[in-house]
């Protein structure tokens, strides 16, 4: 009646309804109930959780967040769900990938040490790898992504307007001086960038076991897949980029930004990847940064953004 007041009489709704007229002006005096204040109050929190995400979380991760906030209100994942209904607030959904790697049939693939089994007890036992593309105004730029099994972090990530063999070695550069991992296993598919000479030599000299699955087949590589898909979902698909620049920014503030330090995973119970890391990483020594020197060895120069660092440790 109230949201209908402005064209219809009072009187005539009352009669329609069957409600007294005084009965309804007694219920727009009334205090809100106790259950009203608090959805009120809940609500608040619900969407400066959702507008912290950029509008991507849904209810699960909205929940998680509320659960391990000091203050505020506190409410089961039912009642979350219910409330962000209400207010027509919800998370998006990634959409499905498209392949961007080539096989090169003339070339040697390495065996499959996975066998699909992408389990791992503890930081940079297992990397998986692939390729995806970004779309701009002035053509595709191309993201190489190297992921952490065990936290889910994206320990390096390249982007270039190419998809020749240096983009997948700016990505390994980066994973391998940020990680300085001993003894990991780099997974990706049997595309040519993978299976070239100049990727397997990068490799050899890091100390890198190299893995490739099978062709043709879809879960292989699912995990690297699935960020690709949240990448797309979450900024991809809701921001259009006018030239290479402002794409190349925006993944980075994603990644470096949100994606590895903020963003909560179901698999890690909903935490992100640096919390994750943070509370369970085994103690261990101070890694030596003097092991290889990969300035004796550069991938060849590239094109475009492909000649951009391949560590980046300070905003854009």
């Amino acid at each position: 009646m109230k949201a209908n007041q402005a064209d219809y009489r009072v009187a005539t709704m009352c009669r329609v309804l069957e409600v007294s007229r005084s009965g309804y002006y007694a219920w727009l005096k009334r205090e809100p109930s106790a259950r009203a204040k608090a959805n009120a109050q809940l609500l608040e929190a619900v969407r400066e959780i959702h507008d912290e995400s950029d509008s991507t979380y849904g209810a699960p991760r909205v929940h998680a967040e509320l659960v391990e906030r000091p203050q505020g209100p506190k409410a089961s994942l039912n009642r979350v769900a219910r409330v962000m209904r209400t207010a027509g607030l919800q998370g998006v959904s990634p959409r499905k990938w498209a392949r961007t790697t080539v096989r090169d049939e003339q070339a040697r693939p390495a065996p499959d040490l996975v066998n699909r089994d992408f389990t791992a007890t503890g930081p940079d036992q297992l990397w998986v790898a692939d390729i995806t593309y970004v779309p701009t105004w002035a053509g595709f730029l191309y993201l190489a992504a190297v992921l952490d099994v065990w936290s889910r972090r994206i320990v390096g990530w390249a982007m270039a307007t190419h998809l020749r063999a240096e983009l997948v070695i700016q990505a390994l550069d980066m994973a391998w001086v940020q990680r300085m991992p001993r003894d990991v296993i780099f997974h990706s598919d049997q595309g040519s960038q993978y299976t070239s000479l100049a990727f397997g030599r990068r490799c050899e000299l890091m100390g890198i076991r190299t893995s490739m699955g099978s062709v043709g087949d879809a879960y292989d590589n699912a995990m690297c897949e699935s960020f690709f898909g949240t990448l797309e979902a979450e900024l991809l698909d809701r921001y259009t980029f006018r030239t290479p620049v402002e794409a190349r920014r925006a993944v980075f503030r994603y990644i470096e930004g949100w994606y590895n330090p903020k963003r909560r995973h179901s698999s890690l119970g909903y935490q992100s990847p640096a919390n994750f890391e943070a509370k369970n990483r085994p103690a261990a020594g101070a890694k030596s940064l003097d092991r290889i020197d990969l300035t004796a060895y550069p991938p060849a120069a590239s094109a475009g953004l492909g000649s951009t660092p391949v560590l980046c440790t300070g905003s854009l």
